[in-house]
């Protein structure tokens, strides 16, 4: 059984359960498998070679999720290619590409975590207590060396993360 963790964050107010471990800087980053462009797996050593950042969201289809991940695509066209970046939801496959296609997304890649939640479940960010599965608001930087660097999980789901520190924390990790 996963560990669940109560009230760390609340949706709209309300607590919810967290299921998973709680990370945090200098954790090894755990593995997943999620579904990434072309119904294709993607795995945490798909990821490899590059510092990444992790764009967690409930749904692409919500204003702040909206709002954030084109905050971090616009932030991310300084770091080129020196960096690799993967918003992270549960949302289906297809509807991540639309939305990013309509949002001209280019910088950040789509991870789909809707098959078994592995993502969720093994950051920390599945959210138990909603009819659908969800992932909490949050936002990870991992090393080249599969390092945690940074993680904030965003206290309320429906505010925005802290931009800076997250892309500071990338940038150091880049090495930029």
């Amino acid at each position: 059984m996963a560990e669940t963790r109560k009230g760390e964050v609340t949706f709209k107010g309300n607590p919810v359960t967290l299921v998973g471990p709680r990370l945090k800087p200098g954790d090894k980053a755990p593995d997943f498998k999620s579904i990434g462009a072309g119904l294709a797996p993607v795995t945490l050593a798909d990821t490899a070679g590059k510092a990444r950042l992790f764009n967690v969201v409930p749904s692409l289809d919500t204003p702040v999720c909206n709002k954030q991940t084109k905050r971090f695509n616009e932030e991310l066209k300084a770091l080129g290619d020196r960096v690799a970046a993967y918003t992270v939801s549960t949302d289906l496959p297809f509807a991540q590409a639309r939305f990013c296609t309509e949002a001209s997304i280019d910088n950040l890649k789509n991870l789909s975590d809707v098959h078994n939640h592995s993502f969720g479940e093994n950051y920390g960010v599945l959210i138990q207590d909603l009819p659908i599965p969800l992932l909490a608001r949050a936002v990870i930087v991992v090393d080249p060396a599969d390092t945690i660097q940074y993680v904030e999980i965003v206290p309320e789901i429906a505010s925005e993360p802290n931009y800076e520190p997250a892309l500071d924390a990338l940038k150091k990790a880049a090495g930029a």
